[in-house]
């Protein structure tokens, strides 16, 4: 398995199907969230807080997540050497 990457609150998502990290502020951004919402390729896991990324992945969803884009990418960076066990 590959490495997973913490994405906030206990939300974990594969770093292997990671495609880009946005700022949810931009129009096009705030459309594409609005057409998919209700929708099972939007995941919110911002557990009722402010989204502040987008994570795009390659199987087309999309997730919401409340921590900064740089803080997913930080985390991603560190998880370089390190992978989670399901032991």
């Amino acid at each position: 398995m590959g490495k997973l990457i913490n994405i906030g609150y206990g939300n974990l998502i594969s770093g292997e199907k990671l495609v880009a990290v946005v700022n949810p502020d931009g129009a096009p951004i705030r459309r594409m969230i609005q057409n998919l919402k209700g929708s099972k390729n939007l995941i919110d896991a911002t557990q009722g807080r402010k989204t502040k990324s987008v994570i795009v992945t390659s199987g087309e969803i999309i997730i919401l997540s409340a921590l900064a884009p740089e803080t997913i990418q930080k985390r991603y960076n560190e998880q370089g050497n390190k992978e989670y066990d399901n032991e």
